[in-house]
């Protein structure tokens, strides 16, 4: 029997605050979105809330777990909530964020918890490059739903959060990110919505809106010293966004913007190790990423090769695959070296680059100097008192006779030789002659077997 007016209900329904309420509000332009389901509440009462509203001016969809109304538990109601949401978002092209905090499901619940996550990440699922979306988790995220969450585009923690698939392996946010499992971290919920807002606003509204454009300024240096360097010398100043930052190393990923622009700069790191198995895969999702979002991909290329231990010639192949199928534009410039497997990945035209520039001082070839040295000068290493610096003498001559970017721009494997001073310009020009770039016509299949 009901025994409050409806006034009464109405003024419980606004004068709700909880920890998902006050991070709907720290999401959401000027704190303000637009509640909707509230009415459907199931016995997990006011477990997940979903809105709606702006983020930096874009339209999108959230919802946010509430660990204060019964541990934030999954059901059956709590489910169909997020699946509304979901659907929304890609009814109406627009991102969607999810705000993880729940201690699980009702453990009374038996095999309809299952059909509830599971439903949950059939719509993710369903989602993956049709529009954005953001995992942020700001309390615990386990089971089943750490899955759920992973399967984000983009995923976020806090310093607070942690995430597992079983209780006896919880990581937060050092652990998850060493792991690949991150994209991005903060120390606080505050924090994590600062760069998802910062995310959504360099990304298309879903993968049939074209990327969006800004007034920029132009950068203030050019270096190509390390990775990092090569992203602020070609990007706006103050636009850049790294991803995946605390997971391998020795390569770089970025969005940012060039002249307005929104593009992905993908970088390999000299500085450090080899290419390994995880630095491939951190640059093949990436590339992907912005595939699906139709985001053009600038590549900075400089590595000592290709660390052969493990699964890096899976990961290798992993990694050419994205590149080739990816119909975004595609540019490279080499800024070091690239040689061997590492240039036909990163730098082959028509495989994984429409246009190639590199810089005067660039060392192209199809194998390093020192082995060329080691391997096609070895008679001049007979006899050699000191043949560490013999084979390293060697091994300068052929990077500047045989591997010089004038030699790989007279056979066609470059197109232009550019300054660190005007890369910047030389990629800009690229990009704006490729933005109408057609995909040209395929055998039909259903999908590639190219390995993931």
């Amino acid at each position: 029997m009901i025994t409050k007016s409806r006034e009464e209900q109405l003024a419980e329904y606004m004068q709700r605050g909880t920890p998902a309420h006050d991070r709907l509000a720290l999401l959401f332009d000027e704190g303000q979105y637009t509640e909707f389901g509230s009415g459907f509440r199931g016995r997990s009462g006011d477990s997940v809330i979903t809105a709606y509203g702006y983020i930096g001016g874009t339209p999108a969809y959230a919802f946010a777990q509430n660990s204060d109304s019964f541990g934030g538990a999954v059901d059956r109601q709590h489910a169909e909530k997020i699946a509304a949401a979901l659907d929304l978002a890609a009814r109406n092209g627009m991102p969607v964020i999810g705000i993880y905090d729940s201690h699980g499901a009702f453990t009374d619940d038996g095999a309809e918890a299952l059909n509830a996550y599971s439903l949950i990440l059939s719509k993710m699922t369903e989602l993956s490059g049709v529009v954005p979306t953001v995992s942020v988790i700001s309390g615990i995220c386990s089971g089943s739903m750490s899955l759920i969450a992973a399967s984000a585009d983009i995923t976020v923690m806090t310093d607070k959060a942690e995430l597992y698939l079983d209780s006896g392996d919880k990581s937060d946010k050092e652990t998850a990110g060493a792991l690949g499992v991150l994209q991005m971290c903060a120390a606080d919920d505050s924090e994590a919505f600062e760069k998802v807002r910062k995310y959504i606003s360099l990304m298309p509204q879903n993968n049939l809106s074209a990327a969006p454009e800004y007034e920029y300024d132009a950068p203030v240096s050019a270096s190509f010293a390390d990775a990092e360097q090569s992203a602020l010398s070609l990007a706006d100043e103050g636009s850049v966004l790294e991803l995946s930052c605390c997971y391998a190393d020795a390569a770089y990923t970025a969005l940012a913007t060039v002249n307005g622009t929104a593009v992905g700069i993908a970088a390999t790191n000299r500085s450090k190790e080899k290419l390994t198995a995880d630095d491939m895969a951190k640059l093949a999702r990436f590339v992907r990423l912005c595939d699906a979002y139709g985001i053009p991909v600038v590549t900075v290329v400089d590595t000592q090769g290709i660390d052969s231990k493990g699964s890096a010639l899976r990961s290798l192949a992993r990694l050419s695959g994205a590149y080739s199928e990816a119909v975004c534009p595609k540019i490279t410039l080499i800024s070091g070296t690239a040689t061997g497997p590492v240039f036909t990945a990163l730098c082959g035209k028509n495989i994984s680059a429409d246009a190639v520039y590199a810089l005067p001082e660039a060392v192209i070839a199809p194998i390093a100097p020192l082995t060329a040295a080691e391997f096609l000068y070895h008679d001049r290493l007979a006899g050699v008192p000191d043949t560490a610096s013999a084979r390293q003498a060697i091994a300068d001559e052929y990077a500047a006779n045989e591997a010089s970017a004038f030699c790989a721009a007279e056979k066609g494997a470059v197109d232009t030789i550019v300054t660190a001073e005007n890369a910047r310009a030389a990629v800009a020009s690229a990009l704006d002659f490729s933005a109408g770039k057609r995909l040209l016509r395929r055998m039909p299949r259903k999908h590639s077997l190219l390995p993931m």
